[in-house]
């Protein structure tokens, strides 16, 4: 019986058998093995087929993606890039910027004159004091996966969200601050929002703060994240802003603001050999899209109550 070689099948099956091998596999070692292999992992078929079979995206998914090589990878290390965001581990990780009044606390959920929290998971809290509290987090983002091409040709969505309280019979004033810096520390984009005042005897109802950073401009290499405040009636003790769960996590949908986007690109799946053939008559070069001239970060945040 004569040898058949792998690559005599169809491309649907051998395209199928790819889907299932770990990605770190398909570009390291098959991508090598030949020009068919090579040209068949380069398919935005091949990637958007293992974001289905991974559950990824859902059957009838129809928005656009720029690189689906790129978004099966965001999808896959998706996290929150901040550590201890609940406080299961008292302050570690979190470095002290401000420790007024009483300093920093951590209690449990609801605490007194509280609620509990949405998600029944959060059991904690950290809590400020009658004097201003701040305490932050610097995201090293290569240290955490993300290399500088990706920062800066396909620039992911970045979106911070925070979780606030007030105790029901202290009024309290919550702060919040985002940055994204520079290597060398420099800020390219912010967020920072008036801070919130809470009035006495309000409802203690949490409220999610929530920014996504999208169209910012290219070198961003850390995420600064701040947070904090202090009660208003000036209380001995830890009556001012609660605060827990906070978050920070490229977006894996990669989506643009049309308001302040530099520029945008969009594939679309189409027929492998079609693709195949557009492959081979482009060869590797990558067009460039409009450049950004002028950089105004937008506004998008939003404060939801539940």
């Amino acid at each position: 019986m004569a040898l058949v070689s792998i690559n005599e099948l169809p491309e649907n099956i051998l395209l199928e058998v790819f889907t299932y091998l770990p990605a770190r596999q398909l570009l390291l070692r098959c991508r090598l093995v030949c020009t068919l292999w090579r040209d068949l992992i380069d398919l935005v078929t091949l990637w958007k087929r293992k974001c289905l079979r991974e559950g990824f995206i859902p059957e009838d998914w129809d928005q656009p993606v720029a690189d689906w090589k790129i978004f099966y990878f965001l999808c896959s290390v998706r996290r929150n890039l901040l550590r201890n965001p609940c406080a299961e581990e008292g302050m570690r990780s979190w470095k002290i910027d401000e420790n007024g009044g009483d300093c920093w606390k951590v209690e449990s959920l609801p605490g007194a004159h509280g609620k509990d929290f949405p998600d029944s998971k959060v059991r904690n809290y950290f809590v400020t004091s009658y004097a201003l509290c701040l305490k932050s987090q610097m995201v090293d983002l290569k240290a955490k996966g993300y290399w500088e091409e990706l920062m800066d040709v396909f620039r992911p969505d970045i979106v911070v969200k925070d979780w606030f309280a007030a105790r029901a019979d202290c009024g309290c004033t919550y702060n919040i601050k985002v940055q994204l810096l520079s290597a060398n520390n420099i800020p390219l984009a912010s967020f920072e929002p008036p801070p919130v005042t809470i009035e006495q005897w309000s409802d203690a109802t949490w409220t999610e703060v929530s920014y996504t950073f999208s169209d910012y401009p290219p070198g961003v290499r850390h995420v600064f994240f701040q947070h904090g405040g202090k009660d208003t009636q000036f209380w001995a003790g830890w009556y001012g802003p609660r605060v827990t769960n906070s978050s920070i996590i490229i977006s894996p949908k990669m989506t643009r603001n049309p308001t302040n986007a530099c520029h945008s690109s969009a594939v679309t799946l189409t027929d492998q050999e079609q693709e195949r053939g557009q492959a081979q008559g482009q060869g590797k070069g990558k067009g460039k899209g409009k450049e950004c001239t002028d950089y105004l970060p937008s506004v998008l945040h939003f404060y939801k109550r539940f």
